[in-house]
């Protein structure tokens, strides 16, 4: 019998309500921009509660559309926000569960990341981390059904980050999702100029990021220098605050969602 990670913040982030939560999702779907006809190799989304970020998130998920046929797996990283991590954590479980199912863990792409001195297995930072879970509706929804290598990460650097990314590269069969959220709790005004400056830095793939400008800096910097060294492209999808979203303005947290293509998908750059 497969071991799962329970669902820990449905009904709090997310409807816990199947159905519920399917419509919740396609709506946020329907009112984001459509993509184009090429997969993102790679994407970063927040991972606040959906009457947050859910709009936000929704951007960059709607760039995957239908050509997201050839995604068979997703790499998925995000910041330990609950438990104190030395490097990358793996799960112990062998699949995720959410109210729409459950997602297999790609038990070959954790045996290569967990042969990194980096990367360890640790049950306890996976089991109430959100950064991962709230991604994994939208994931269930769009691409219906891949399997999942999931990161938690906490003490590393950009460059030990980059070297597991590296090794689950892969081609058009594997996705990368970041998970981070930007600044946090600057008046509306400010985090609007604090994220603006973030979002130039990610697009010109500029790895220098700290954690006062986007909680998953780190999973954000290994992923930069991956994108340099793959030559992608990054475009801002959406860049919103909560104050802009369900929040009052006194108080906000940044969200931004970015993709990152193949440069050869657009010719001579």
């Amino acid at each position: 019998m497969q071991s799962v990670r329970p669902a820990a913040v449905a009904g709090m982030f997310y409807p816990d309500d199947p159905t519920a939560l399917t419509a919740a999702v396609h709506a946020y779907l329907r009112a984001a921009t459509p993509g184009l006809n090429e997969v993102p190799k790679a994407l970063i989304v927040p991972h606040a509660g959906y009457i947050y970020s859910g709009p936000v998130a929704a951007q960059a998920y709607a760039q995957l559309g239908a050509a997201a046929s050839p995604i068979r797996r997703v790499v998925l990283l995000g910041p330990a926000h609950r438990v104190a991590v030395r490097g990358l954590a793996l799960p112990e479980a062998q699949a995720f569960a959410t109210p729409l199912g459950l997602v297999p863990v790609d038990a070959f792409g954790a045996a290569i990341a967990g042969s990194l001195p980096q990367v360890q297995s640790n049950a306890e930072a996976h089991a109430f981390e959100h950064s991962l879970e709230v991604q994994l509706p939208f994931l269930q929804v769009v691409l219906e059904r891949f399997a999942l290598v999931p990161l938690v990460v906490g003490s590393a650097s950009a460059t030990e980050v980059a070297e597991v990314l590296e090794q689950l590269w892969g081609g058009p069969e594997t996705l990368i999702v970041v998970s981070s959220d930007l600044s946090h709790y600057h008046n509306y005004r400010e985090a609007q100029n604090l994220d603006g400056a973030t979002a130039d830095a990610i697009v010109a793939l500029r790895q220098d990021l700290d954690h006062e400008q986007a909680c998953g800096a780190t999973p954000v910097s290994g992923l930069l220098a991956c994108a340099r060294d793959h030559r992608l492209r990054a475009e801002l999808l959406d860049l919103r605050n909560s104050g802009d979203t369900a929040g009052d303005r006194s108080r906000v947290v940044g969200y931004g969602a970015f993709a990152f293509y193949e440069r050869a998908n657009h010719g001579p750059n």
